[in-house]
Order: structure tokens, then sequence, then C-alpha cells
């Protein structure tokens, strides 16, 4: 029998599937949601919603969800007890050490994990309970640039600056698609309309994309451009700017080193030189940097395609440049940094001390490690690779690299040379498959949410709490604990820590806002706060060990000569370029197991320009392999202008093939990332440059 239903009652929330933390109204009764709305009074999203967030629901009743600790037994597995599952992972990891050593079990953590507020707080102490310096996130298969520039400019790999879009007059976008994604590594809400507003009010919005975006069509001014050639137009418009005459550094002109290596860097970056490696005239470079330097205020803003890429590191180093130089960083309407209720940088700070960095370097093919990861891209080979350091046991937090990673069957083969492998997970997809043992975890609607991370990088200074609505499945514990409770266990502690909200109550007191916003505030108002616009503060908050700002790292002066000789020649096996892109009904891999976001036409198409469909012969929805270096895949073809000709593009997140997801695999889809080639990296970040992959097309 089913539980009766009580009172419908409504809970204010940010959701907190994406970065965008969108303010819903949910109204539900014990045992179900009865609805999901967007809420019109939210200070940050004003209303907007998109599909994602309706599905929040659908994660919790998902019927493919893991509700038990499961343990392999032979293929399949088998429910066991809490107790009996955490005494097994302890008594496996610490079996695996002591045959190898403390780096001999790997740490990966997905997504999700940004958005955990508990998570965020606790797996720290996790990964220093196992003790190993092997660990992985998706940030090094994203934003990792945004952090290493921020790092060598600025001292501090989370002291981001985000574009102050509603104050703005330009807005020059690279690589991103704000319209679908509501922003990335910039939280806002409702783009579409912030494009609009800057339109109308004589502003304008301009997009450099391989792709006529949803954002490109909505600025109505795009330029098409070679993938991994932004860096090129960045390193010309910051050679126009400077040659046309002095930086206006403002404010932060006695704080600032460096523009005389700046300005002999980008001598050899001529519009012209510029305008081969890109294929935008060297007029229109000329004239699009002057249109910018001359605007009231501007701001840059380069993302996914721009830090996926070769010289992912360079185009965030020469975005952050471009903005500084035209008087437009720290600045209303240019690039900004936030004061947010919770410090994150204030809680990691090390102001005025030394650091290095990279901080070292990978066992096998030495790339970089920043903020205490490794690239994923060398996930694969520290598994395959014998020696001291070898990961023969890994632990995954609500990831999934086998899609979400470059050349993810490779990360599946290594995986099943491990001996132990344990997941936290809500599914059993494509990598949990794998686990040995598999933990569940839990879902928004089941947990606290405060989302720290994307306060930091959002246009508009807010804040909102939650707590839970409805409790896990099964009498589980939430996700921290989960998390908590295994690091008591490695530690052999017979308590864990504070819970979240406890935590979050001391953090919201030391913050920028401590004297007006509390955690007992924001539970009687039970509802998302503003707290105004950003405000110019870097000259106080620079981490540098001078406390000054580095203009021209010599970290990011070395890696020049790389970019001049790029672009030359055109691989004849493989010549066309594969981009990524964003779809609005998903986020990465883990949202494809809600029936309401994968319904209707299957949206796992490669893109192409019509005369490349022309020359090879290729008609719209037909069948085409698309080959790389790393392996083929086979999809529809879905021929549109929108793509740049010599220009092909797949969407990330699908590619479901084992687990258990009945809805992720009711269509036949690829993953881009048994294309994508872990080889390819920015070797100064160590991200994956999962675009402008060559490849080759033809009729299936």
């Amino acid at each position: 029998m089913s539980a009766p239903h009580t009172q419908p009652r409504i809970q204010h929330r940010s959701c907190n599937i994406c970065e965008a933390m969108c303010g819903l109204i949910i109204t539900h009764d014990d045992n179900d949601v009865l609805s999901i709305r967007p809420d019109p009074e939210d200070p940050l999203s004003h209303g907007h919603i998109c599909p994602k967030a309706v599905a929040l629901q659908d994660f919790r009743t998902d019927p493919d969800r893991v509700t038990k600790p499961l343990l392999k037994r032979g293929s399949d597995f088998e429910e066991i007890s809490w107790e009996a599952a955490f005494d097994h992972a302890a008594e496996r990891i610490r079996a695996v050490q002591a045959a190898h050593d403390r780096d001999a079990v790997g740490v990966y953590l997905g997504n999700p994990n940004a958005h955990k507020f508990g998570n965020l707080l606790n797996l720290p102490a996790l990964i220093k309970a196992i003790g190993t310096t092997n660990r992985y996130s998706s940030a090094t298969a994203d934003q990792i640039p945004h952090h290493v520039a921020s790092i060598h400019m600025l001292g501090h790999p989370m002291l981001m600056p985000i574009p102050d879009i509603d104050r703005t007059d330009f807005l020059l976008i690279i690589g991103g698609n704000p319209v679908v994604s509501n922003g990335s590594m910039m939280t806002a809400p409702g783009y579409g309309r912030r494009i609009d507003a800057i339109k109308a009010r004589g502003g304008r919005v301009v997009v450099i994309d391989p792709r006529r975006t949803e954002t490109a069509e909505r600025a109505g001014e795009h330029h098409f451009i070679r993938p991994e050639s932004d860096a090129w137009l960045l390193m010309a418009m910051l050679h126009v700017i400077l040659s046309d005459g002095p930086a206006r550094l403002r404010h932060l002109e006695p704080l600032t080193d460096g523009l005389d290596r700046l300005s002999a860097a980008v001598a050899p970056f001529t519009p012209e030189r510029a305008a081969q490696a890109t294929g935008i005239g060297a007029d229109t470079i000329r004239q699009l940097a002057r249109d910018f330097a001359a605007a009231p205020r501007a701001a840059c803003y380069a993302r996914m395609g721009a830090s996926t890429q070769s010289f992912g590191t360079l185009c965030q180093w020469a975005t952050n440049a471009l903005n500084i130089v035209t008087g437009n960083f720290d600045r209303e309407g240019g690039a900004m940094f936030t004061t947010p209720a919770v410090d994150y940088v204030g809680m990691t700070s090390r102001k005025g001390k030394a650091r290095r960095y990279p901080e070292r370097r990978s066992r096998v093919s030495g790339q970089p490690l920043y903020n205490g990861e490794f690239p994923v891209s060398v996930l694969a080979e520290e598994i395959e690779t014998p020696g001291p350091g070898q990961i023969r046991a890994l632990v995954t937090v609500a990831g999934n690299p086998v899609l979400t990673a470059p050349n993810g069957r490779r990360i599946e083969r290594a995986l099943q040379e491990l001996d132990f492998m344990m997941s936290l997970d809500i599914h059993v997809n494509d990598t949990t498959r794998h686990a040995d043992l598999i933990l569940p975890g839990t879902v928004a609607l089941e947990e606290t949410v405060y989302d720290m991370v994307f306060h930091t990088f959002a246009v508009r200074n807010t804040v909102g709490y939650a707590p839970p609505i409805f409790a896990p499945p099964q009498d589980n514990p939430p996700e921290w604990e989960v998390i908590a409770r295994l690091t008591a266990k490695l530690t052999g502690a017979n308590q864990i820590g504070p819970a979240p909200d406890q935590v979050l109550a001391v953090l919201l007191a030391q913050g920028f806002h401590g004297d007006t916003i509390s955690l007992e505030t924001l539970q009687q108002t039970g509802r998302p706060r503003d707290l105004g616009p950003l405000k110019p503060n870097l000259t106080d908050r620079l981490e540098t060990p001078e406390g000054r700002l580095d203009l021209a790292p010599q970290a990011f002066l070395a890696d020049l000569p790389r970019l001049l000789a790029s672009g030359d020649t055109p691989d004849p096996a493989r010549p066309l370029f594969l981009i990524g892109r964003r779809q609005a009904r998903s986020h990465n891999s883990w949202t494809q197991n809600s029936p309401r976001l994968v319904k209707g036409r299957n949206r796992c198409t490669v893109e192409v320009n019509p005369a490349d469909a022309s020359r090879l012969g290729l008609a719209d929805g037909a069948q085409a392999r698309v080959t790389s270096a790393a392996g083929t895949v086979t999809l529809p073809v879905e021929v549109t202008e929108a793509m740049a000709p010599g220009v092909v593009s797949i969407p990330q997140g699908w590619g479901q093939q084992g687990g258990h997801l009945s809805a992720a695999t009711q269509n036949r889809t690829v993953s881009i990332n048994d294309l994508t080639d872990d080889r390819r990296t920015d070797p100064l970040s160590g991200n994956a440059a999962f675009n402008g992959l060559p490849v080759s097309l033809h009729p299936a």
C-alpha cells in the first residue's frame, strides 16, 4: 500500500543540476513532487527555467536508480548492508595499498560534486584518509585553463573574473554558448534575455565560433573561426590595441607588472597572420579590436571552445589581458569579481605566500598537476603502466569518465585491469558497471542546497539555501554522510564531522556579508536573497606573493612559439575538424536517464555544412561514419548551414551502452569521447583538447 498523501507544501530553492542556479517553486507533499515552476521573484534567474529543472523529480523516482549497496559476485551485483559495504571498501583499499603503495589508489570526482555542498566539505578529508596523490576530476576535461590563468596572473585558482553582462556595452563571446548553458564559469540564467537587454540599450554582442550557435543567433553578430585558432584572434586584437596607443589600466596601473613584455610578445601576431590562421579577415580583426577598445564598457568571455583545445590556457590568459589593457578589468560593465556570502577564495587563501606551479608532474607522460589534480587525460596510462605509483584501485564519486573523458573506451579497458574499484553513484552506468562495490548516492531533492562554487561565478551577488525536501530511499544516509563514514572507517575515527548546515553557519558568519546573512536568516526567509551587483574589489584581493597583477607570466610567454608554429598543415587522411556542442535538455552524461529529457527524436547527430555534405555524398538523416586517430563511430547526419565549412559537431554526454539505464539507451547513440584523443592536451594546463580534433567523414 502506498503512503498517504499529506497537505501540499511549497519550497523555494535553486536548481543545482547545472551552473545557472535557476530559482524554483516546488510544490510537494510528503511523498511526491506535485509541480516544479520557475520563481519570477528569484533575484538571479527572474523566472527563467529550463527543461532540466522539471526533471529533478525524475532523478529521485528513476526505476534504474541504485538504492542499496551493491557488491559484485562474478558478473552480477548483490545487495549488502551498509556496514558490510564500508568494511569491504576500507579492507580492499588498504589491501591494495599494502601490496603496492598509497598512490596505488586513485580517486575520480565527477561534475555533480561541484553542486553538492556536503560533498565539497567532506571529499578533501576522504582523499586525505586514503592518502593518495592520484586525484582526478571532470575539471581537467573542462575548465582548468581558467584556473591556471588566474593562478599565474592573480595568485589564486578561484579568483575568477566574471563578465558584468548586465551593465556592459560590448560583449565579445568566444567559443561559448550561454543561451543554452545559461553561462559556464559565468552563472547567468536567462542569458537570451540578457543579450536582448544589451542590444536594447544600444550595445553589441559579437560571437566567435565555428558553429552559429543559439547564442550567435540571438546576438545577431557572428564570425566563423577555424577550431583551435582563438588564441591567434585574441593575440592579434591585443597587437592592434597596444599598437594603436597606450594601454588603459585605470586603477590597476600601480599594481600591474608585465605590460612591456606583453607588448613585445604580441608583436608577431599581426592581423594578417591571424587572418590566415583563423579565417577571419585582417580588416575585420582590426575593426573588432578597435570597437572593443572604444566601447564605454566591454567584456570578453571565452569558454568551452576556447578552453578545451590545445591552446586553452593561452586563450584564457589573452582574454584576461584583453579585458585588462582596455580598462575593463575589475570595473563595472567589464570583467569583475564576486563577493559571495561564502568566500571560497578566502577559505583557501595563502595570501603573500609563494607557491610552486605546476605543483608536480604525472608519473608517465609528465602532465602538470594543478589544484591537487592530475589531468584526466592521463588516467588510463597511469592504470596501464607498471611501476611505483601505478593505479591498482580506483574510487569514483558521481563520475562517468568512460563517457566524459578523452578516449573513454581506453579508460574502460583500463578499468578492467584494476584490483579493486568502488563507486558512489545513483546508476550502474558505463563506468560503474566495472566497479566491485557501488554505494548509492542521493539526488538534489534529498540534499541541502547551497551552491558554494557557482555563487562565486555569478554575474550578480545572491545567496540561496534550502533543506532537503525528501529523505533518501531505504533509510540510506545522505551522500555527504556516506563520504564521511567511509573516511571514519579508513581513519579509525569513532565519529564523523559536523553536518553541512553546521559548517555553512560558520562560513556565512566569516563571509563578505556575515553582518546581515546567517543560516538562521536564510531559513526564516525561505528563498534566495539579493546581495547586490558586482563591485570593484581586486586591489584588496590579489593573492600573488607580491600582491601584484602579472600581465605576462613567463609560463605563458614561453608557450607562444608553439602557437606561432601551429595550423600550417591539415591531416590529409582526416581533413575535417570535430567540435562538441551543448544541448538544453542534457547536462554531461548523468541526466540522460530522465524520460522527459531524452524523449523525441534522436538528438545525437553529426552536424555538417551543406557544402561538405554534398562533396562527401551525405544526405540529411543518413548514417555517417566519423573516424579519428582514437576510434570510429556511426551516427545520423544533420546538414546545417550553422556549421562552418570543414567543421563537424557531435554533442557531448551521449553514448550509453552498458549498465542499467533504460531511458538513456532507448535510442542508439554514440559518445564523442570514443573519438577524442587523450594524447591531445593543452600542455600548460593538461586540459584535454576535445575541440579541433582531426576526423574523416564517410557515408556508413
